[in-house]
């Protein structure tokens, strides 16, 4: 009988023809995306997710604040516990078995009961006298007792409370229940865009602890509408409902999953949002972060009221306590939402606009649905486009093709049209930048500089710069303090573009600052409407853009050069008080010197109103008389 062939091929795509069937297409919601990659969002690890919890809450609370012009009131409060504390405050099962009991020997040679211990509890163990704590022999001492610290992770209960304006009843669910939805989409400055913050600290609340949001606020209908908080009287006007909620996220369908939403009287008489959140963290290795963050929060936001609270149920003495007070009552203007520029525009958003536009020619199209495109720029910008379009033609006819035409033209007839519109954009100030910095550094000198609005690819941004000298934890060499949108940026600013400029584009010594020895402050802020950070984590911002650099340049030079003429004055009065110095140094010495001539001088004076005349020394001259004179008198002397 012939042995039989293998059927190699015929094997293998039958082997991979299951491999493709069990391929399987499958999409994902947003939610579920970024719980997925949450480091997008800034949620790296334990630490750093409290951090931009914290950070998120915040500046949420901020937005609400600002939104209606109400200086900002904001407390934070962090209670830290460990996984046995967070366990029982649960009700979390920690195990099947019950808890051990501890026997010794008694007397009698029987076994007695000591203590119920249990397993996720600290206990305290008595080591062998030879035995330190560290398991050497030798170096320990007699019933020395080890303590032996509960394992796991730690979590905080973090609450941010505000006295901005407050959430309707029936729209919290979808304001922090679903992902990539907004009120912040447009053109203008905002602190955040995509609708993230907030529902990544429930996200996380859930993928670490598994406890919902807990939401309490009270609104005033119409005041998001551009109504005031303020009565006519000047008084502040009240909500007459407190909305309490607790609210889950759905990441599979990204949708709120509400536990518990209902309405109470507002017997507190009180407006705004409390928001608190039970997340898994690591305080000690971010404690310091959260603090710089503070600080730095207190800079760009110097008309807040900020405070924070920081507790441990383990150890009361590890508490501690922040408080930045208000220095300014002077906040800066709302942005205002703006049409695209025509030179940021793409294929994407051109069509976009097409199939939303309410105009029905295309010259009312460009000069209605864009901005900085005048009449006369558009029927020019139409001559340039062809015999095929039409200023009278409806949006609607464009094709793709046409589409893809005008935007390749709209973005390269730049001098058509006007300069981007920077009322979209909302600077801090001058004022409010020097204040800032005055509260929380203490500065010896300070100047601030803003430079001219520039745009890059149709987008508007102002820079604002400040320099400081001296101040309080200063240190020698230069310090780079980074915002974006009015926020702090703590990480990654090596590669930042202020760094760089005030590292290796500014000379120093032209302004008679040592960059090495003095204790040079650098602030910059740059607010846009599209800020162009690098990398997913938004932590720092490129010096690739070239008109951002060489403005950020301009604003730190115009602040060196108001310094250097201060610094000149401040010299030329250190030169004078060091002359004065060292002529008061010199002047015992020299009175004493003069005392003496004067003493000889009245001596001499005295001898000759005696008659005891004294010769003249023969090295001495008298103005006016010839030798042969001096000589007369003299023989006439010895006669």
């Amino acid at each position: 009988m012939p042995p039989r062939k293998k059927k190699t091929s015929s094997s293998s795509s039958s082997k991979s023809s299951s491999k493709n069937k069990d391929e399987i297409q499958q999409s994902k919601s947003p939610a579920e995306f970024f719980a997925e990659n949450q480091s997008i969002a800034g949620f790296d690890n334990a630490g750093k997710s409290l951090y931009t919890t914290l950070r998120e809450l915040i500046e949420n609370s901020l937005d609400a604040c600002e939104s209606v012009n109400v200086l900002p009131d904001i407390s934070v409060t962090i209670e830290e516990m460990t996984q046995v504390q967070f366990n029982k405050m649960r009700g979390v099962p920690t195990g099947g078995a019950s808890p051990a009991k501890k026997k010794k020997k008694n007397g009698d040679g029987g076994v007695e009961d000591i203590q119920l211990v249990d397993d996720d509890e600290e206990e305290d163990v008595k080591l062998p006298g030879n035995v330190n704590p560290k398991g050497k022999k030798g170096a320990g001492l007699k019933g020395t007792t080890k303590k032996i610290r509960a394992g796991g992770e730690a979590y905080f209960i973090v609450t941010v409370r505000d006295n901005g304006c407050g959430m309707a009843h029936d729209a919290i669910p979808d304001l922090l229940g679903r992902v990539l939805s907004g009120s912040k989409y447009g053109v203008r400055q905002t602190r955040g865009k995509f609708g993230l913050g907030a529902k990544m600290a429930l996200i996380w609340s859930k993928k670490s602890t598994g406890v919902p949001i807990r939401i309490k606020t009270s609104h005033v209908k119409g005041v998001r509408s551009g109504g005031s908080l303020v009565t006519e009287e000047g008084e502040r006007k009240i909500g007459p409902k407190v909305s309490s909620c607790v609210l889950d996220i759905d990441i599979y369908k990204n949708c709120p999953r509400i536990i518990e939403h209902e309405q109470q009287s507002n017997t507190e008489k009180w407006i705004g949002t409390e928001m608190q959140v039970l997340v898994a963290g690591n305080w000690t290795t971010y404690k310091s972060r959260v603090v710089q963050y503070l600080q730095q929060l207190a800079i760009i936001t110097p008309y807040a009221r900020l405070g924070m609270d920081y507790s441990n149920r383990s150890d009361e003495k590890k508490g501690m306590t922040l408080r930045f007070e208000r220095r300014s009552e002077q906040m800066p203007a709302q942005a205002r939402e703006v049409k695209h520029h025509p030179t940021s525009v793409n294929n994407l958003l051109v069509q976009q606009l097409l199939e939303r536009t309410s105009n029905k020619s295309l010259i009312k199209f460009l000069t209605g649905d864009l901005s900085g495109i005048t009449p006369t720029a558009a029927k020019k910008l139409i001559q340039k486009l062809g015999s095929s379009f039409d200023g009278d033609m409806s949006p609607d006819e464009l094709d793709d093709k046409q589409t893809t035409r005008l935007v390749q033209l709209l973005r390269s007839s730049d001098s058509l049209f006007k300069s981007p519109d920077g009322g979209c954009l909302s600077p801090l100030g001058e004022y409010n930048l020097n204040l800032g910095i005055q509260k929380v550094v203490e500065p010896e000198i300070i100047a601030t500089a803003r430079d001219k609005p520039g745009a890059y690819d149709g987008h508007p941004f102002i820079v604002e710069a400040a320099v400081s000298l001296g101040g309080k934890d200063a240190k020698e060499g230069i310090t780079v303090v980074r915002f974006a949108n009015r926020i702090p940026l703590l990480f990654e600013g090596g590669a930042d573009v202020a760094t760089r400029v005030a590292n290796s584009k500014i000379k120093w010594s032209t302004y008679k600052i040592d960059h090495k020895k003095d204790r040079i402050g650098v602030f910059v802020s740059i607010v846009s409407t599209k800020v162009p950070f690098k990398g997913t984590g938004k932590e720092y911002i490129g010096d690739d853009i070239t008109e951002i650099q060489l403005s950020v340049k301009r604003a730190l030079q115009s602040c060196c050069q108001q310094l250097r003429a201060h610094l000149a004055k401040r010299n030329a009065l250190r030169d004078v008080k060091e002359r004065k110095s060292r002529l008061l140094k010199y002047i015992p010495d020299v009175s004493r010197s003069l005392f003496g001539i004067l003493e000889g001088m009245r001596k001499r004076k005295l001898e000759e109103e005696e008659g005891v005349g004294r010769r003249a020394s023969p090295r001495k001259r008298v103005a006016g008389q010839s030798p042969a004179k001096r000589l007369k008198m003299s023989e006439r002397e010895k006669t």
